[in-house]
């Protein structure tokens, strides 16, 4: 009895890794963002509720169907040999059908118990992600362009979620995710280069075998989001220091990559990114007020 229900916890765990926790909580945190902003008066905590759990039953349908397709090559890396289906811990049938079922329950809720404008903006972005991104991992490094469209559609989802429709502030939102994940994921294609070849991904372009040429495009997104976050959320003299100092923050490690190609450095790089962005969207959440 014992042993069976150590297989089923251990099951139920292979199914929540399934789901991306770690990239769910951010896209959580900015679909909040989207939807706070988006809101005028009383925030409506139902409502903003309702919109992250359908938004987290997409996002997780989406990364299970990413792996589902991708299971053959993540075998291939040693960075995620050990995930559910490559490792054979879940076959590819429980896994399709899971994906699928969250997905289209994500979308479901959305319509019924948001908007459909959310439900549609949500949808947009598993069939672009799984459909585009995915696909072209393996035959352009222009991928990451294209993915970063779609991950950047939660401040979308949440702003339709609150307000039905997409403005321009809305648009300057997600322009900021859009470029913030340059930096954040250029860094870790350069830590987990040769991993990434090893399973036929064109994360970096063919040319830039000394990885300088992808050093200096981290540089130059960081730059533009720094400078692109402190133009739409310094309202204030609070808010303009607070984000100069942490875009400072951001801009160190990644002058420093410029200099060297330590992957170590690339590393500093993901770390502050991780940590510039939830600042970033607090302190425009707070100046919004």
């Amino acid at each position: 009895m014992r042993s069976e229900v150590m297989k089923l916890r251990s099951k139920l765990c292979d199914y929540y890794i399934l789901t991306k926790p770690e990239v769910n909580l951010l896209i959580l945190m900015t679909t909040s963002a989207g939807y706070y902003l988006a809101s005028r008066g009383p925030i409506n905590i139902l409502g903003l509720i309702d919109t992250l759990i359908g938004t987290l039953l997409v996002a997780s349908g989406t990364a299970t169907l990413n792996q589902w397709m991708e299971r053959v090559w993540d075998g291939q890396m040693r960075r995620t040999a050990n995930r559910p289906l490559p490792a054979g811990r879940v076959s590819a049938r429980e896994a399709f059908v899971y994906g699928v079922f969250l997905s289209i329950a994500g979308g479901a809720y959305l319509a019924v118990l948001v908007n459909w404008m959310a439900a549609a903006l949500a949808v947009s972005t598993l069939l672009s992600y799984l459909l585009v991104y995915t696909p072209l991992k393996r035959k352009t490094p222009l991928c990451t362009l294209l993915g970063a469209f779609p991950g950047a559609m939660p401040t979308l989802i949440g702003w339709a979620g609150a307000s039905s429709r997409i403005d321009s502030r809305a648009w300057f939102l997600f322009s900021l995710l859009f470029l913030w994940q340059f930096p954040h994921f250029l860094a870790i294609a350069l830590m987990y280069r040769e991993d990434y070849a090893r399973a036929g991904y064109k994360m970096l372009p063919d040319f830039d075998a000394d990885g300088r040429f992808t050093r200096a495009e981290v540089l130059a997104f960081s730059i533009l989001l720094v400078l692109a976050t402190i133009s739409f959320g310094s309202r204030t003299a609070i808010s303009l220091v607070t984000l100069s100092l942490v875009g400072a923050f951001l801009l160190y490690p990644t002058i420093k990559l410029l200099r060297t190609s330590s992957r170590n450095m690339a590393g500093r790089v993901v770390h502050a990114s991780v940590i510039y962005l939830p600042i970033v969207l607090i302190v425009t959440a707070v100046s919004k007020s």
